[in-house]
């Protein structure tokens, strides 16, 4: 028998701030509903974000209310091919470089490499297919039997506690050796799994 092959490895990215210079999300409803749609919707959401930041309101349930006001009613194949171009852009022009070395560090060692992240399936599976990333956890869009989107989030918003439910259901039971990169309090649950956790500045 040959010797044992160790734990599992694997490395986990936020995405937003941490494999990208900038938020993602906001630009990509601009790109499907325009700017001054986009800008007043946001607005609408504003003061109870505001209240977030001061330890009050829902964080969850303003980001829904924007994905609906902008989303809903849209073929979800609509925004999957908006997905597709915006994907192209982001590998494109904002991965940072610093991150795309660490995604390659841990593909030239064999380590599975996954995305756990609270932005949108539609845009993170074609990013996942471009840069080689085995697998995507992330917020996704709910659709009706028509393949209309919902404006809804599929099982909730992939953020803090959630996306280290995510991770850890992913990981399952066999042991494992963990990398965590994120960059907000968003990811603070996650990094607390890893055995090596990187908080990107």
């Amino acid at each position: 028998m040959g010797a044992p092959s160790g734990p599992r490895r694997v490395a986990a990215f936020d995405f937003d701030g941490t494999l990208t210079r900038r938020d993602t999300l906001m630009p990509f409803l601009a790109r499907v509903a325009g700017w001054p749609r986009t800008m007043v919707a946001g607005a609408s959401v504003a003061p109870e974000l505001a209240a977030v930041a001061l330890g009050r309101g829902n964080r969850d349930a303003a980001k829904e209310r924007l994905l609906t006001r902008l989303l809903a009613g849209r073929p979800r194949a609509d925004l999957a091919s908006a997905g597709v171009g915006y994907a192209r852009v982001l590998v494109e022009r904002q991965l940072r470089p610093d991150m795309r070395d660490r995604v390659a560090w841990h593909q030239s060692h064999g380590h599975e490499i996954v995305i756990v992240s609270a932005s949108l399936d539609v845009y993170l599976l074609p990013v996942q297919r471009a840069v080689g990333i085995d697998s995507v956890i992330c917020t996704e869009l709910e659709v009706d039997e028509h393949g209309i989107c919902t404006g809804r989030m599929l099982g909730g918003n992939c953020r803090g506690d959630e996306k280290a439910r995510r991770l850890r259901a992913y990981l399952g039971d066999a042991p494992v050796e963990l990398w965590a990169y994120g960059n907000s309090t968003g990811d603070d649950a996650m990094l607390g799994m890893a055995d090596h956790a990187v908080r990107v500045r």
